[in-house]
């Protein structure tokens, strides 16, 4: 048995000690405190954290769940790591975010379906108990595919509209993907929904620098809920969107964009599409977009939402460059069929 100190970005520290052959994630829950995670299989990376001091067992994860670089700097998978010494640990969360609460199904109804694109489509959900769930801007939740055993996990691309009751989300279109499928096929307004949730670590976090969002395709959503989120407010500091696609047809929502743009004090936002075919002006990667001035030699808070290729990417071209942000909240994401 040994005894874990959890920091949180709060700076709260919360003690939980673990049995023999007993993972982090599961020692706390126990405790009543939920490591924000998903799969519980090594295969997702939510539950990152970085250990301080303290030696560990850690194996039975995949590369895009935790890559050898980040292991060797002391990063961690909680849902696999069993300590083999008294350790500490620094949560990427608040304390506040990671209470257990009851997880319990939320059920509502689907009142709009738009297709975007070709290539993407958002959906919006309403209902008596989507008003009582509390969620970040930046979480996700599970949406489980009607008629099936089947979850799948969008972020939320809105905040709650008080005035209908609803909140928003993106997909990106998957070929026989089954939530796509019912989607662009099955579904109508006033069927049925199951959500699941709030998770995640992932989440805009009291704004005191400058920052610097990156997209990846639909990984624009959570930004969409952030944007909202601050432009109920203000900020004193510069905030910069990159949103990059592959193709043309995977753009979505740049009317939204101008708007925040025209409403946020501070906010700047480009877009690029990384096919040679694209008739848009800019191309490439987002990272052929970064420039000093949003970077601030380190004294900037980053956030990244896209395929595990662009999170690997970004990561590279802060090694490369020698910048260190500030902090670097990020979340990959996968289609799934």
């Amino acid at each position: 048995m040994y005894k874990v100190a959890l920091n949180f970005e709060d700076g709260v520290t919360r003690f939980i000690t673990t049995l023999p052959m007993e993972t982090v994630a599961d020692a706390a829950y126990r405790s009543g405190i939920n490591i924000p995670l998903d799969c519980r299989d090594g295969a997702c990376g939510t539950c990152k954290c970085h250990c301080e001091s303290g030696s560990y067992e850690m194996d039975g994860y995949i590369e895009d769940a935790l890559s050898d670089q980040e292991a060797g700097r002391g990063f961690v998978l909680t849902c696999q790591m069993i300590p083999e010494s008294d350790c500490v640990v620094t949560v990427p969360a608040s304390s506040e975010v990671c209470i257990r609460s009851q997880q319990a199904d939320i059920h509502a109804k689907l009142t709009e379906i738009n297709r975007l694109s070709e290539s993407t489509l958002s959906f919006t959900v309403a209902g008596d108990q989507v008003r009582a769930m509390h969620f970040l801007p930046g979480q996700y939740v599970n949406v489980q595919v009607p008629a099936t055993d089947q979850w799948r996990a969008y972020s939320f691309s809105s905040m709650f509209n008080r005035a209908d009751e609803s909140v928003s989300f993106l997909i990106r279109l998957v070929p026989e993907g089954l939530m796509s499928t019912y989607m662009t096929e099955k579904a109508r307004e006033g069927d049925n929904i199951t959500l699941r949730g709030p998770f995640g670590s992932f989440y805009l976090r009291d704004i005191r620098r400058a920052v610097l969002m990156l997209a990846g395709g639909t990984g624009l959503a959570p930004f969409l809920a952030m944007l909202e989120k601050i432009q109920q407010g203000s900020s004193a500091h510069p905030i910069h969107l990159i949103y990059g696609v592959t193709h043309d047809a995977d753009l979505v929502y740049l009317d939204k964009l101008e708007s925040f743009a025209s409403v946020i004090d501070n906010f700047t936002f480009s877009v690029c599409v990384a096919s040679e075919n694209s008739s848009w002006p800019q191309k490439g990667y987002v990272t052929n977009y970064i420039e000093p001035g949003h970077l601030r030699d380190g004294d900037v808070d980053i956030y990244l939402c896209g395929p595990p290729p662009m999170v690997e990417a970004v990561n590279s071209y802060m090694q490369e460059k020698g910048i260190q942000p500030a902090s670097f909240h990020y979340e990959k994401f996968a289609a799934s069929k």
